[in-house]
């Protein structure tokens, strides 16, 4: 039993090592380390009440200004 709980903290562990790595090498990667797509004009979910993004300002039909 000791060894399955031992087993299952280093594999999450690795898991967790390997996703933070995947996003850092992204990073890298990217034109000026920024990522597409992630204005919040984007998602009708955290749009303010007048339809804006609440972080650039841009509305739902405009590109991102951040």
């Amino acid at each position: 039993m000791k060894y399955f709980i031992m087993a299952t903290i280093i594999l999450s562990i690795l898991f967790l090592a390997l996703g933070i790595a995947g996003i850092a090498i992204k990073i890298l990667v990217k034109k000026n380390g920024r990522f597409s797509g992630t204005c919040s004009s984007n998602n009708p979910l955290v749009q303010g009440n007048d339809g804006s993004c609440s972080i650039c300002g841009a509305k739902s039909d405009e590109k991102c200004r951040s």
